[in-house]
């Protein structure tokens, strides 16, 4: 019989013990699929024509009570308390000394917070192009922010959002072109038709599927403790042993990708998500997509399964700590992390580690990569290198986290000699390391600018992208990506 051990309700009883799945699993995926339907609803019904913002703020932000409060029982309140408590401290404190208090709160209080800060407080001179485009210039009403923190579409599984692309979605504007007149001064506003999601929700659906059939079938055939089983490890070769540690981690992942492609998928029905249309004209629905799946399985390094993996909380760690860091950004970001998902002593190994691997793998790059890019025989080779190493050194970096506790973890890495720790301090202190400089930043706003500028040209063209805030992150991202890769 499945755990009846939940603080929610206990009506799914029954399909629990059918399925065998703990009740509070149960619960989630439900009401994960009750608000699938209810977005498809919520778009058709309270479209952002066909009804005021205030209803639809008080429609989301109801909904997405009720789901806290099926999934959770009385632990709802944590969400309301929390934004109330938030809230109250901007109105009686003021706006311009709520960044850093709320540092260590969810990720939509903290990132709003920055934003608030960042529009009402300092001046645009003082912020990256990024940070301008969030920016919020005025104090969100009560409702607006309950109904950003709150809403129907995110508040089981998220994924997060700004809160300027959330109120733009409401206020039905995300479909608003504007462009300069003939005259190159005055701008022209208007409307282009909607595109339907419904192509992208689908194909969204067969994923969801998909991984939770792989979970379902596969995933509990591969247990991740096996690496840490006594017969396992005083029997089994090196060879073997490095073979099950990636499968085993990679069976692990499909829970991960269903739980966010579903979330994505439920804004994408509601109608939030869309980020513009391609060159090909196709409409792009990956606005707040929170992970690229064939990148995060094909990544040759440590940095792109990073930024493909859980997207939007490696940009709020962006946003809230390494761009505003002073000192050591890629230990505070990961630190921050760390504290972020948890108490756990394994988030906290799980996350050194990484600290460790990224900085070892940005050496490596930086020194030795340029030596492979020609011919491309030998890319290719590089490539699959590379490709081996970023997934063996992924999958031993995070076999604490699903582990969590301390000593199994100890278990784990001992069993491995603590090898890939000591090559990763070892290629530090043997490779030239080029420090991060604030001033490729800047070379990287050039570039952004230079990309936003080709944007404009192809919205003269008719293909327009209908920029929205994430974007200019997204391609900010983007572009420091391809610097990077360019560079290294």
């Amino acid at each position: 019989m499945a755990t009846t051990s939940t603080t929610g309700s206990t009506l799914l009883q029954p399909l629990s013990n059918a399925v065998q799945l703990p009740i509070d699993q149960v619960n989630f995926v439900v009401c994960q699929l009750f608000a699938l339907l209810a977005a498809i609803w919520f778009r058709t019904y309270l479209h952002s024509s066909k009804t005021s913002s205030f209803i639809r703020h008080v429609v989301a932000t109801l909904l997405g009570l009720y789901l806290a409060l099926f999934c959770f029982g009385w632990y709802a309140l944590h969400f309301l308390v929390q934004s109330g408590i938030s809230y109250c401290i901007m109105i009686i404190i003021g706006v311009e000394n709520t960044h850093n208090p709320m540092m260590i709160i969810t990720q939509k209080i903290t990132s709003l917070a920055y934003e608030i800060h960042d529009g009402m407080f300092r001046k645009d001179e003082e912020l990256t192009p990024s940070q301008r485009d969030l920016a919020v210039r005025r104090m969100p009403s009560l409702l607006e922010y309950l109904s950003y923190n709150c809403n129907f579409m995110g508040i089981l599984a998220g994924p997060l959002c700004s809160y300027k692309d959330y109120i733009t979605f409401i206020e039905g504007r995300s479909y608003h072109v504007t462009q300069s007149g003939e005259n190159g001064n005055e701008e022209l506003h208007y409307e282009r038709t909607e595109p339907s999601p419904n192509v992208a929700v689908i194909q969204k659906l067969l994923v969801c599927a998909l991984s939770l059939l792989f979970h379902l079938t596969i995933s509990n055939t591969l247990p991740v403790e096996y690496n840490i089983d006594e017969h396992f490890q005083a029997t089994a070769s090196w060879p073997t042993k490095v073979i099950y540690l990636y499968v085993s981690l990679l069976a692990a992942r499909p829970k991960y990708y269903f739980a966010w492609t579903l979330a994505d998928a439920i804004n994408n029905a509601a109608g939030f998500g869309f980020r513009g249309y391609d060159r090909n004209g196709e409409a792009r629905w990956d606005l707040i997509s929170n992970l690229r799946i064939q990148q995060i399985e094909m990544s040759t390094s440590f940095k792109v399964f990073l930024d493909n993996w859980n997207i939007q909380t490696a940009l709020w760690l962006k946003r809230v700590c390494y761009e505003r860091a002073s000192l050591s950004p890629t230990i505070q970001t990961f630190v921050l992390s760390a504290i972020w998902h948890g108490v756990y002593p394994g988030y906290y190994l799980t996350f050194l580690t990484g600290v460790v691997m990224t900085l070892a793998a940005r050496a490596v790059r930086n020194n030795v990569r340029h030596y492979f890019l020609e011919p491309p025989q030998l890319k290719l080779l590089y490539d699959v290198i590379t490709w081996i190493v970023t997934q063996i050194a992924i999958s031993y970096t995070v076999v604490p986290f699903v582990l969590l506790s301390i000593k199994p973890s100890f278990m784990f890495y001992s069993s491995w000699y603590y090898c890939l720790h000591i090559v990763g301090i070892l290629l530090l202190l043997l490779l030239p390391v080029k420090k991060t400089q604030r001033g490729k930043n800047t070379h990287e706003n050039v570039q952004l600018s230079r990309s936003k500028k080709f944007d404009e040209r192809e919205n003269s063209l008719g293909q327009n992208s209908f920029p929205t805030t994430n974007n200019v992150c997204s391609q900010n991202q983007e572009v420091a990506s391809r610097h990077s890769s360019l560079k290294q």
